[in-house]
């Protein structure tokens, strides 16, 4: 869709800059002295100069035959009415052939335009030569700029959207991360007890059915992200810090205490991007304890300072003995370390002094230009 009316856009103005070319053209043969001097000469001229203008309009498409046929009709203008201009206005239809292609290609119509320079220029009025020479030099050179401003628009563009996957990857990977890491414990109680204690077989399965519900609702909130068109808005929030202790208790379903440590009453309102980030490094360092260490207990301690909020994610258990750092764990750690640089804050992970790891985050709330 963005597409479709980005070159719909691109017709409309070609369209209006080939009728204001053809206007101006068509008066300076009506008007500019030694003109034709027969109503077909100045029909004919007429034609040529939609010729030479309607090449604008197909230029994207054929840019070597759109610049071939602007030349040609500038030729004929340039027999029945000399006085309008060296090849009419063909400056105009090289500066879009400039902005199409590389000077490489663009530099070689250039030359030939100024090598074919009338002779009678070059021996009558210095002013008549230096237009007929500036003229398509500065065509070229308004063609290369705007060539040279669109490839800059085009990485600009580029590297946003390679940003804007690379946190829906973070989004995505955070999500999945934690709720199959629930599901694989909770499916594990399950079948432990099933016979024995089938009501934890069910407390299990239940948690399990809504630890499944919440993440098909945030995947859809994440796709919808990479729509290109306009969607209904979500059914849910994107999850903050006001979802703690909703996931504090589906931890504790796994066998692993989380205590929330937090101030009392209603937290303030915070920029949406720190709400998310904040939540997101909670979960995932608390999905880190779950997976890769041997710690039945993990503490959260949430402040709210005057300009940020600052986090602490600590637990009391050793890494499991794998003998290596699993990759989802360090994608983990960079994960949260590039949520905390993108906002301008800092994060630091590692083993703490009494044997557990420990994450601490400094989010700022100043808004990231």
């Amino acid at each position: 869709m963005h597409n479709r009316s980005r070159i719909s856009g691109e017709r409309r103005t070609a369209s209006a800059v080939a009728a204001g070319l053809f206007v101006v053209v068509g008066s300076l043969i009506v008007v500019t002295p030694g003109g034709p001097g027969s109503p077909t000469g100045l029909a004919a001229a007429l034609a040529l100069a939609a010729v030479q203008a309607g090449s604008v309009v197909w230029i994207r498409r054929w840019p070597e035959a759109a610049m071939a046929a602007a030349v040609v009709a500038g030729v004929g203008i340039e027999a029945l009415a000399p006085e309008v201009g060296w090849l009419g206005q063909v400056a105009a239809v090289l500066a879009c052939y400039a902005r199409l292609r590389p000077p490489r290609q663009s530099l070689w119509v250039l030359a030939l335009l100024v090598a074919g320079t009338p002779w009678k220029l070059a021996g009558g009025d210095w002013r008549n030569l230096l237009l007929a020479v500036a003229g398509p030099a500065l065509g070229w050179a308004l063609g290369e700029l705007g060539r040279t401003r669109g490839l800059r628009r085009a990485d600009t563009e580029r590297r946003i959207l390679t940003q804007e996957r690379a946190r829906i990857a973070r989004e995505l990977h955070d999500v999945l991360t934690h709720t199959v890491s629930v599901i694989v414990v909770q499916a594990g109680a399950a079948a432990d007890v099933f016979e024995t204690r089938p009501d934890l077989a069910r407390k299990a399965l239940g948690a399990i059915d809504v630890a499944a519900r919440s993440t098909l609702a945030e995947l859809r909130v994440l796709l919808q992200t990479m729509s290109a068109g306009p969607e209904p808005e979500p059914d849910a929030p994107q999850p903050g810090l006001g979802q703690l202790g909703a996931l504090a208790e589906s931890l504790r379903a796994t066998g692993l205490r989380v205590e929330l440590d937090q101030p009392p009453g209603a937290a303030p309102a915070l920029p949406a991007a720190v709400d998310l980030s904040a939540y997101r490094i909670v979960q995932e360092s608390l999905t880190n304890t779950l997976r890769h260490s041997q710690a039945t207990r993990a503490r959260v301690i949430l402040r709210h300072e005057p300009g940020s909020v600052r986090l602490e994610i600590s637990d009391d258990g050793p890494p499991r003995p794998t003998g290596r750092v699993d990759g989802s764990a360090r994608r983990g750690i960079v994960g949260m370390r590039e949520r905390a640089r993108l906002l301008g804050g800092t994060l630091e992970a590692g083993p703490s002094p009494d044997g557990g790891f420990r994450v601490r985050a400094d989010l700022p709330l100043r808004s990231v230009g």
